[in-house]
């Protein structure tokens, strides 16, 4: 079965086939090419920076996914801090519609 490819576009440029350097087999991740569209300025001047752009964009990708998680966990804790929160305030105060049901 061939590599599925993703493509990501990061302003206008040049399109480039990752091919990510194997991490040893005792880590577990596959690897498979990737396309990505790049703006061919950037490439360049990364090229000064890095010999290894595949590696490069991994690590930055990784700590994104990492970030992106946390982010959800937060507002996730913030919801449920929220809905915590208005919970006791029913449970002290009641409800508005407390007074309109019949059952």
């Amino acid at each position: 079965m061939p590599p599925r490819a993703a493509i990501l576009t990061v302003s206008r440029g040049l399109r480039i086939i990752m091919r990510m350097a194997p991490r040893p087999p005792s880590s577990g991740d596959r690897k498979r090419a990737v396309n990505l569209t790049l703006s061919e300025d950037l490439v360049a001047q990364s090229r000064h920076f890095t010999p290894n752009l595949s590696a490069t964009v991994e690590e930055l990708l990784a700590a994104y996914v990492v970030d992106q998680r946390a982010a959800h966990e937060a507002r996730r804790r913030m919801a449920q801090a929220c809905a915590a929160e208005w919970n006791a305030v029913i449970d002290r105060v009641g409800s508005f519609a407390d007074e309109h049901v019949n059952l």
